[in-house]
């Protein structure tokens, strides 16, 4: 396999489990750049300050023909700020990233698979990611092999500065847009409409604090993106674990292997979204119990706050 030309960024913290085996799975890549992001253990967790370590010093033994740049946090900023400044970190120096957290476990295909579609789209402004994670796969009814959506998940993801340059992680005008209906546009159902309401709600108030990924939605439903989800699950996520912060347990149909995607990739004739899996996903990994946790405790902070 030839060196994978795009760069990678690795998020790095307190599992040297994770860690090892989503960086075996880069090695095998052999990325020409890797950036690592790591934030700085919390002064008050006993013994976290030596798995950080252990996790920094297994992503930085490079054995092959790589440019390696570190952005390690001194002090611990929390999983929002720590992505956030350090993807601003990496959008300053490439201009396309593929992006691994450290508990999303990567299957060989995942590289060559967005380093294409990287590579085909990056003109393409409509575009806001590539994400690897498919946990609708088996309903997939076309032969392409992959489609495009407005509703998915960054476990395992890829996109453009020009993508991340538009972040908007306060949701700046998110009263207006409220009023405006936007959402009302986007789905059919007042159930899903009320739910990511109340997100972005919660959200532009501040009243949660630790999340960075819904900000990437809204900023997309905002400008009208689309994402380039593959027909297979190319991304196993290994974060259920007992101190992780927002997972904790096995959520039942999240828990997926990672397969792999077949080469030449067959390319969908033209640029239009799957209303079917848009709303089979929003049915089945929002609104309803697999992200009820979640969304109590967005609550009970937000109460907190208010209070």
């Amino acid at each position: 396999m030839e060196p994978l030309q795009t760069a990678v960024a690795l998020t790095v913290f307190n599992n040297p489990d994770a860690i090892r085996r989503v960086f075996t799975q880069i090695a095998s890549a052999r990325p020409q750049r890797l950036f690592l992001i790591a934030d700085s253990a919390r002064a008050d967790h006993p013994g976290e300050a030596d798995l950080v370590e252990e996790s920094k010093r297994i992503a930085t033994a490079v054995d092959w023909d790589c440019q390696v740049e570190t952005n390690f946090a001194t002090e611990n900023m929390g999983p929002r700020q720590r992505i956030i400044s350090g993807l601003n970190w990496v959008f300053s120096r490439v201009e396309a990233a593929i992006i691994l957290e450290h508990d999303c476990l990567p299957d060989p295909t995942f590289f060559p698979f967005c380093f294409e579609l990287l590579e085909r789209y990056r003109n393409h402004r409509q575009f806001g990611y590539i994400t690897g994670f498919n946990p609708l796969e088996r309903q997939f009814p076309f032969e392409f092999s992959y489609y495009f959506s407005r509703v998915s998940h960054l476990w395992g993801w890829a996109t453009w500065r020009h993508t991340w340059q538009q972040y908007d992680e306060h949701l700046s005008q998110w009263p207006e847009v409220k009023k405006a209906g936007l959402l009302k546009l986007l789905f059919p159902d007042d159930k899903t409409v009320r739910y990511w309401s109340m997100v972005f709600d919660n959200m532009h108030s501040k009243a949660w604090t630790t999340t960075w990924d819904f900000q990437l939605t809204y900023t997309g439903w905002t400008r009208n993106w689309v994402n380039i989800v593959p027909k297979k699950n190319l991304i196993k996520y290994i974060g259920f674990v007992p101190g992780a912060l927002h997972t904790r347990r096995i959520e039942p149909g999240l828990e997926l292997d990672a397969r792999s995607i077949d080469f030449p990739l067959i390319h969908p004739p033209a640029i239009t979204t799957w209303p079917a899996q848009e709303m089979g996903l929003q049915k089945r990994f929002y609104a309803r119990n697999i992200f009820m946790g979640l969304r109590r405790r967005l609550i009970r902070e937000y109460q907190l706050r208010i209070g």
